[in-house]
């Protein structure tokens, strides 16, 4: 013998407006929720990366095998812009993430040119670094320490790279196709990526330039 539920008007009214259990409140995440999951789960996995780039560095700070350790070849001029190019950058890029939740326009173009325009004198700052290293012979194949130096923050310049391209598609994309939810959804996801740049920066301003800068 089955029971049957009986529901009151009010639980009849609720069901009508969700649907069957499971497409309610507790029923499937929303795309916007499910592809922000799958991006930090690739964002992780970056971040396992870039461990294991600083765990070799930080092996190797002391491997100069007679070369020019940290403290001759780093000048923190250079560095702290370098630092504040990109954290300034992160900065407007979050702007361009409120510009976007208001569907402001222009103020989302304007906030992501901002961004673009400091990672790339980010970019411009470092690319100088290493062609003034390797041309004082100090070039990755010159001791481990170097190696190290250059796979990780080179590792790094390459990412924002890749952001820069990304950035600029994600202006025409809005350009185009204006504030659509997938469009909403690659920005978010930008977004995120950036920070993350910004994050493992500071580790590298931290780890590299200061304390290995100190030796």
């Amino acid at each position: 013998m089955t029971a049957t539920a009986i529901l009151t008007p009010s639980e009849g009214a609720a069901l009508a407006i969700h649907g069957a259990p499971g497409h309610g409140e507790g029923g499937p995440a929303s795309k916007f929720v499910v592809v922000s999951y799958g991006f930090w789960i690739f964002l992780l996995s970056d971040i396992v990366m870039f461990a294991g780039f600083f765990a070799a560095h930080a092996v190797l700070q002391n491997a100069i095998d007679g070369g020019p350790a940290g403290s001759a070849l780093f000048h923190r001029n250079t560095v702290a812009l370098e630092t504040a190019c990109l954290l300034l950058s992160s900065f407007a890029c979050g702007l361009s993430w409120a510009g976007a939740s208001a569907r402001r326009m222009a103020w989302t173009q304007s906030a992501l040119f901002v961004t673009g325009l400091l990672g790339a004198g980010f970019l411009a700052l470092e690319a100088r670094e290493f062609a003034e290293m390797i041309g004082a012979g100090a070039g990755p194949q010159r001791s481990a320490f170097l190696s190290s130096f250059f796979a990780l923050v080179g590792c790094h310049g390459a990412h924002v790279s890749v952001g820069l391209l990304w950035l600029a598609t994600m202006m025409a994309q809005l350009r185009i196709k204006g504030f659509r939810a997938q469009i909403q959804r690659r920005l978010l996801c930008f977004n995120l990526f950036w920070h993350m740049l910004d994050i493992v920066w500071v580790a590298i301003f931290t780890l590299v330039y200061l304390l290995g800068g100190a030796r």
